[in-house]
């Protein structure tokens, strides 16, 4: 990989954004009611490749299970406000009417509530209960303490996610979780990240993971670059764990590890760009964020946002512009790649003339640096 000399003493590899890639349509192309944009991990199956990022503002209980009717997989939050208070809404309901200079701290002592055990089985099983596949988000902070409570509520897919994770943490306070043995010793897939280099994603394979997240998480309000400097244009990231992929599967001798692109993504077409650079499936939150239904009303917050010492996010106000149906399959009545993101993503891969997401993969793309890099 060529490197940019930044100074005598320093260079540094040229990475790239999603907005400076471009798909390249072929020769051949197909109705866009011929392709296929199933995904599946494991035993599951779902019709969408899409997983919806963890975050109260997003998913609650009622649109975990609408999303999964609906095709898709949304992990609920285990460190969230449906499991530290019986009726969360109030709280939601005031943290959408929050101005901008209080709100990080009014986030932060609403979060201060305790975690309760009893609230983490029962929110699992209100959305078992209606039938979609159940899934569960904890912190690798937490997973030690919490994660018998998932497992017995009947969690279907166990998402372990932080802004970057490791598989070799090192701590002199306190033993660190070991991914490994705690994945062996479970009887669920595990989906766990985010990470940024091939070498950390190889690493997170080889723990037995069902799926690695690709990036940082939390793309749209984010704010690690400015406050730990920390930051992976997301087009580089899917492409080199996209690249650890294919590594670990020779390595392994056939086992295969889903990559999920993390971050970043907001309209449909950074969508169809994250997956022909290798991915298997998107998590996205701010997209759905706007939904009519989303518990957020118009606001957008992750984790980072309300952490206690060091918020790494920002509320970001995102409005609302038609339900989770019509963001997702339309239809669009707005020209920007905020609707039909579904519709959106099948109609690329039939100009690209592929018909199925693993063909997708090796569509030809190009690098377009004209572009105003995002992120």
């Amino acid at each position: 990989m060529t490197q940019v000399e930044i100074g005598r003493g320093k260079s540094g590899r040229r990475a790239y954004s999603l907005d400076e890639i471009g798909i390249v349509p072929s020769r051949r192309t197909r109705h866009p009611e011929e392709v296929s944009i199933a995904w599946q991990i494991d035993a599951y199956r779902f019709e969408l490749p899409l997983v919806v990022a963890p975050m109260d503002s997003v998913v609650s209980p009622r649109t975990a299970v609408e999303i999964g009717q609906l095709g898709g997989l949304a992990p609920l939050d285990l460190e969230g406000l449906w499991t530290r208070y019986d009726d969360p809404e109030p709280l939601l309901a005031e943290a959408a009417e929050l101005d901008d200079e209080a709100a990080t701290r009014r986030l932060q002592e609403i979060y201060a509530e305790p975690i309760r055990e009893d609230l983490i089985g029962r929110r699992i099983e209100e959305i078992r209960a209606a039938g979609v596949t159940t899934a569960a988000r904890l912190s690798p902070q937490r997973t030690v303490r919490y994660y018998k409570a998932v497992i017995d509520a009947g969690v279907d897919i166990f998402v372990i996610r932080g802004t970057t994770v490791s598989a070799e943490h090192v701590s002199g306070k306190a033993e660190p979780l070991n991914l490994k043995q705690f994945i062996y010793e479970l009887d669920v897939p595990v989906i766990v990240g985010g990470c940024a280099t091939y070498t950390a994603a190889l690493h997170l394979m080889r723990t037995g993971a069902a799926g690695v997240l690709a990036g940082f998480g939390g793309g749209s309000g984010h704010t690690t670059a400015a406050v730990l400097g920390v930051a992976v244009p997301t087009a580089t990231v899917i492409a080199d764990v996209s690249a650890a992929r294919r590594e670990y599967l020779d390595e392994s001798g056939g086992r295969y590890v889903h990559v999920i692109a993390d971050g970043g993504m907001s309209k449909s077409g950074d969508i169809a760009k994250a997956l022909a650079l290798g991915a298997d499936a998107v998590m996205v939150g701010s997209p759905l964020a706007r939904a009519t239904q989303a518990p957020g009303r118009g606001y957008h917050w992750g984790s980072e946002a309300h952490h206690p010492d060091l918020p790494r996010s920002a509320r970001l106000h995102v409005g609302t512009i038609g339900t989770i149906g019509q963001i997702l399959h339309g239809p669009s009545t707005l020209a920007d790649g905020s609707m039909n993101l579904m519709g959106a993503l099948r109609r690329t891969m039939a100009t690209s003339g592929y018909s199925d997401l693993k063909e997708f993969q090796r569509v030809e793309v190009v690098v377009t640096p004209s572009a105003a890099p995002r992120r």
